[in-house]
């Protein structure tokens, strides 16, 4: 998955992308352990994936959160001016 397809995702969509990828990399371990897999460098893939959905989905959270507290402080400013008057 490509870093511009996850950002243009929602919180949930990620969530719910981590999901798949995880069930996907829970086959592939039992594939790996059985002598059934072929394509062993889709577990590099799927683990890297996961963790780029994770990292973006940090930051989105991150961001949000930042918005919450600009907006918290800039009215706890204000409520503090209105108090000293």
């Amino acid at each position: 998955m490509k870093t511009s397809d996850a950002r243009a995702m929602s919180l949930d969509q990620l969530d719910e992308e981590v999901l798949k990828l995880k069930k996907e990399q829970f086959n592939l371990r039992f594939q790996r352990a059985t002598g059934q897999l072929e394509n062993t460098s889709r577990v590099r893939v799927l683990r890297r994936d996961i963790a780029r959905i994770k990292t973006i989905a940090a930051q989105k959270r991150a961001g949000e959160e930042g918005k919450d507290a600009k907006v918290s402080k800039k009215s706890k400013t204000a409520a503090s001016a209105k108090s000293k008057k």
